[in-house]
């Protein structure tokens, strides 16, 4: 017998090792959880031993991964060191709360709205002015006061009432906060493809920035959350004609989402617009006009569902709490636009024109995403808070706040999600459709937001102010002011006065001689009282400003005083 030719075992292809990419991605997830973390480290080290011990494991978590993410040599084992990096993010999360879990402002707020509805007392419109001071920060208002009521709508409170055993202070709103972002950033962990899983690690919980805004027991942490579900792949919303329970769910949790915060009303009217470009431009407009009314049906129930109680027990004060931050008239302060007339010029007698143009980008923005949403439908989670860029209160947590929405469009909405959504020509011939017609089209819809801000920037401080004489009990402090003060403006003011060393707002000024309203072009002296009874001046060097704000109209007058508070 003759054997033939002896043959090889068939041996399997070897596994494709991970994209270098996603190794890279995976290790920068795994670096961006020390940022902060010796902080945090440190405090505990002399408190509270055993969280220290828990962050040294983290660290050696940290170093394992890093090794691991370079070595692996599958997909599955390189998915594995992300869900390690994932734990290790939420322990550090969890570590941090742990060591700093008072909160802020906001967290008193939301927990005492909590103690009053647990109570059965009515939450909206009651002032609770003992929460503040002693190192918790106060929101003037341009007519001389300060906002101690609760202005935010009432899912944070709900969530809290369960939780009030966890202490005094704020602990129990921090506790939700800090509880929704690690569920938010669990969930879209899932939702996203395995390989952009650790850069939803790096952007919820690496930088060290949201964990913060959890740990002061924001009610916007909860809001995103509830907006991580409704963002992803939200382009397919209604795909075919039909909700489904997917669709449904999106609209309950973007309705509720809106009964958490102010800050999903903004970004509501840009999905809904979205929604309805995509459906129309697969299924034509009277379905896509059925599909978004039911989405937004869906979701105005799940907002009425959490608001119900309040509507009925205490409507009147339910909608102008939940208005406040629009109608409340804080002062300036942020980042943005406002900056000018709070750090580079004495102020401005057209404050209130930066309202107006924060509403006029507004509308500019939502028109022009209806108009060209095949270009800028995959900026939809990004575009609503350049609004803010313009707004009297443009702080940096309106933007970043939602940031991980942007990582969520990014991935699950890109252009060619988008690439036959209707857009509306406006009868327009067709040579006139390309890139001048938008360009034209661009600068007629935002040039009415920046001539707005061009005016409130460039109006000029109705009052002129000299420091007369000032009473220093210590060398360091500073107790009462003298004033001269001129309204070089056409109208009546009614100023209301600070002293402020930095980029916040101080407490105001009494005001115990002078006249409540200075006529126009008059000239008044006035005797300022510190309000704690004595200032403490910064160390030489620092800027020292007088600040004099009036309500109606809204103006803004500053004027350097670091010399002529200080002591020869």
């Amino acid at each position: 017998m003759v054997s033939g030719p002896r043959t090889r075992p068939a041996v399997s292809a070897p596994p494709a090792p991970p994209a270098q990419w996603h190794r890279v991605l995976t290790l920068i997830a795994d670096i961006g959880l020390l940022i902060g973390t010796r902080a945090v480290w440190t405090s505990a080290a002399g408190h509270r031993p055993a969280v220290a011990a828990v962050i040294s494991l983290c660290y050696a978590s940290i170093l394992t991964c890093g090794v691991l993410a370079l070595v692996v040599r599958r997909v599955r084992s390189l998915a594995r060191v992300d869900l390690c990096v994932l734990v290790t993010g939420v322990t550090l999360t969890l570590c941090a709360w742990i060591m700093l879990h008072n909160g802020s402002d906001e967290a008193l707020l939301t927990t005492q709205a909590a103690r009053e509805l647990a109570a059965g007392h009515p939450v909206y419109g009651q002032p609770w002015p003992w929460l503040f001071g002693h190192g918790v920060a106060l929101t003037p208002t341009v007519t001389g006061g300060y906002d101690f009521t609760y202005g935010y709508p009432p899912l944070a409170p709900l969530l809290t009432v369960p939780l009030l055993w966890l202490g005094h202070g704020g602990t129990p709103a921090t506790a939700v906060s800090t509880g929704a972002l690690i569920a938010g950033t669990v969930v879209l962990w899932r939702m996203l493809p395995v390989p952009w899983r650790s850069a939803v690690t790096l952007v919820c919980l690496g930088f060290g920035m949201l964990p913060s805004y959890g740990r002061l027991g924001y009610p916007a942490v909860v809001a995103l959350a509830l907006l991580v579900p409704v963002v992803v792949r939200w382009p397919r919303t209604g795909e075919g004609g039909r909700l489904g329970a997917a669709g449904l769910g999106r609209a309950v949790c973007l309705g509720v989402a809106c009964a958490a915060q102010q800050l999903p009303w903004f970004l509501a009217p840009f999905l809904l617009a979205g929604i309805y470009a995509v459906r129309r431009g697969e299924l034509g407009g009277r379905v896509a006009a059925l599909v978004v009314t039911r989405f937004a049906g869906a979701a105005a129930g799940g907002w009425l569902l959490i608001n119900a109680y309040f509507v009925v027990s205490e409507p009147g004060r339910w909608l102008t709490g939940i208005a406040l931050p629009l109608t409340q008239g804080a002062v300036l302060h942020g980042q943005g636009v406002v900056g000018i007339s709070l750090y580079l010029t004495d102020g401005s007698d057209r404050i209130g024109w930066y309202s107006h143009a924060s509403l006029l980008l507004f509308a500019g923005l939502l028109a022009l995403f209806a108009l060209f949403v095949r270009r800028l439908g995959p900026a939809a989670t990004v575009l609503p808070w350049c609004v803010f860029y313009l707004a009297t209160r443009s702080q940096d947590g309106y933007y970043l706040l939602m940031t991980p929405l942007w990582l969520a469009a990014a991935v699950t909405a890109p252009a060619s999600a988008f690439a036959r959504a209707w857009q509306p020509r406006a009868g327009l011939p067709t040579g006139v459709r390309g890139r001048p017609a938008r360009v034209a089209a661009t600068v007629l819809l935002l040039a009415p937001a920046a001539a707005c801000a061009a005016v409130a920037a460039t109006g000029t401080p109705p009052l002129r102010m000299r420091v007369t004489a000032v009473r220093h009990p210590t060398a360091a402090t500073v107790s009462r002011l003298a004033l001269q003060v001129t309204n070089t403006g056409d109208t009546a003011l009614s100023p209301h006065f600070m002293l402020t060393t930095g980029q916040g707002m101080g407490p105001y000024w009494r005001v115990v001689r002078g006249p409540r309203t200075l006529s126009a072009h008059g000239t008044a002296f006035y005797e300022l009282h510190a309000p704690a009874g004595r200032f403490p001046l910064p160390r030489p060097g620092s800027r020292v400003r007088l600040r004099a704000f009036t309500a109606s109209p809204q103006t803004l007058s500053s004027a350097d005083v670091q010399k002529a508070v200080r002591p020869d």
